[in-house]
């Protein structure tokens, strides 16, 4: 079977791009009523890490971090990745949108 040269070119592009992202370290992240668990997560600093959101409630949430500068809706029951960094050694606040009260958290880049 022959490929045209730009479908083997895709092919080789998309296996060569795939280790970057196994490399990346990954942090889980939950949310129930209407709080981030847990709510302080460690990473390393320098590299690009993995956040994987789930939203254990019935009702969508919107994860955002101005010093991070990412935003990203997570509806009910459903699982978002956000990737983030890399970040220098320090803080980085996080919130929930719709419920800034109690889905607060932090990043802490060591």
């Amino acid at each position: 079977m022959k490929l045209p040269v730009t479908a083997l070119l895709c092919v080789l592009a998309s296996l060569a791009a795939t280790p970057a992202f196994a490399n990346n370290p990954e942090v889980a992240l939950s949310i129930r009523e209407h709080r981030f668990e847990p709510a302080e997560v460690k990473v390393p600093a320098g590299q690009k890490v993995k956040l994987v959101v789930t939203n254990h409630d019935n009702t969508p949430e919107e994860f955002e971090s101005h010093e991070m500068n990412r935003e990203k809706l997570i509806p009910a029951g459903k699982t978002v990745t956000i990737f983030i960094g890399p970040l220098k050694p320090g803080r980085y606040p996080f919130f929930g949108e719709f419920n800034e009260k109690t889905a607060r958290g932090v990043v802490i880049a060591e």
